[in-house]
């Protein structure tokens, strides 16, 4: 069983709802933001979110986009060689600890590459939405991605010295 896409399985207008849902804690965002060293105190200072305008805590943006991007990879990118870009990012509407995430994609472009006769680039528009369907972030984004004959990607699960499993 192989997990994901390659390029000939994706089609220009195909819609993808990416499976799994991640709900956002606290310690997500707090864990998040400190690493980055992001010094605004509406992602990790409750008194003082309290007095900003939504009235709490708020999701640090990065955090929130990369669990977007992320909660894609299994359709969209999972036998990927690299991201190509992103343009258009939107965040439309913001999100709060204890938001649960989730995303959806549809292909908008797809060619070969002309440089890697083993690959091809895929262009898709991602949304993430909230719990409620509320649109959270959007953005188009390219990424290369090996064909199904490509031998790069295959292979790699080591074999064990004990052998096989047997019943």
């Amino acid at each position: 069983m192989t997990l994901g896409n390659y390029l000939e399985d994706f089609t220009v207008g195909a819609v993808y709802q990416h499976p799994l849902g991640r709900t956002i804690s606290e310690a997500d965002n707090t864990w998040f933001t400190l690493l980055t060293m992001n010094t605004n105190q509406n992602h990790f200072n409750a008194h003082f979110a309290a007095d900003a305008p939504y009235g709490r805590l708020i999701v640090n943006s990065g955090l929130s986009v990369a669990i977007v991007l992320g909660l894609s990879v299994s359709d969209m990118s999972q036998h990927a060689i690299m991201n190509l870009g992103w343009e258009q990012i939107r965040l439309t509407a913001p999100v709060f600890v204890g938001d649960t995430l989730y995303a959806e994609s549809i292909v908008l472009a797809t060619r070969p590459s002309a440089s890697r006769p083993y690959a091809g680039i895929v262009t898709c528009r991602t949304r993430g939405l909230n719990q409620d369907g509320d649109e959270v972030m959007s953005w188009e984004r390219s990424v290369m991605v090996y064909r199904r004959d490509a031998p790069h990607d295959k292979s790699h699960f080591p074999v064990a010295k004990t052998g096989p499993l047997t019943v």
